[in-house]
C-alpha cells in the first residue's frame, strides 16, 4: 500500500512540476523586451541610388515592414515609435565581376546598398547609423532585365535580414 501511495504522490508532484514550468523558445531571432518596447516606426526608404529600377523602392519598403510585422509583436506606428528605422537606398550598381580569356565580361555582379539610421528611444546606447549591402552574381550571357527581379528580391531579403539582426536580434 505504501508503494501505491508513493507512486501517486510522485505522479502528482511530476504533474504539478510540468504544469507549473514553462519553457519559451524564439525561433525568429528577435530578443525584444515587450514590457519596454511596444512600437516601431519604419519610415519610407527613398531610392537615392544613381542607377534606378522602378519597383525596387517599394519592394524594399514592403519587405522591411513585413519582416518586423511577421517576426515581432511590435505594433507599427506612423510616428513616435519606441524603435525608429529611417534611411535611404544609396546604391544600386551592375559591375563586371570577372573577365574571360577573350577580354569580355564573363560574370556580372548586381549590388545594392542601404543607409540605415536606427534609434531606440528607450535605450539610446543601441542607436546607430550604418550601411548595409548585398550582391548577387549572374552570367554575362543573361540580360539584366531577365534576372533583375529575382536577384533584387534575394538582395533585399539579405539586407532586410541584416537590418533585423542589427536592430532587434542583438547579433
Amino acid at each position: 500500500m505504501t508503494y501505491r501511495r508513493l507512486h501517486h504522490l510522485l505522479a502528482f508532484v511530476l504533474a504539478f512540476v510540468l504544469v507549473g514550468c514553462t519553457i519559451s523558445y524564439k525561433f525568429n531571432g528577435a530578443s525584444i523586451n515587450y514590457d519596454i518596447i511596444k512600437t516601431i516606426t519604419i519610415d519610407n526608404f527613398p531610392n537615392r541610388a544613381l542607377y534606378q529600377w522602378g519597383p525596387m523602392e517599394s519592394m524594399f519598403n514592403n519587405a522591411l515592414s513585413d519582416k518586423y510585422v511577421n517576426q515581432t509583436k511590435l505594433q507599427q506606428v506612423n510616428r513616435g515609435g519606441d524603435l525608429i528605422l529611417s534611411g535611404e537606398i544609396t546604391g544600386y550598381d551592375q559591375v563586371n565581376k570577372s573577365i574571360s580569356s577573350d577580354g569580355y565580361a564573363s560574370m556580372m555582379q548586381l549590388k545594392m546598398s542601404v543607409k540605415v539610421k536606427f534609434e531606440n528611444t528607450k535605450n539610446h546606447a543601441e542607436d546607430f547609423e550604418r550601411q548595409f549591402s548585398a550582391s548577387r552574381e549572374f552570367d554575362s550571357s543573361q540580360q539584366l532585365n531577365d534576372v533583375q527581379e529575382e536577384l533584387v528580391t534575394q538582395i533585399i531579403d539579405e539586407i532586410v535580414e541584416q537590418i533585423f539582426n542589427a536592430t532587434v536580434a542583438n547579433w
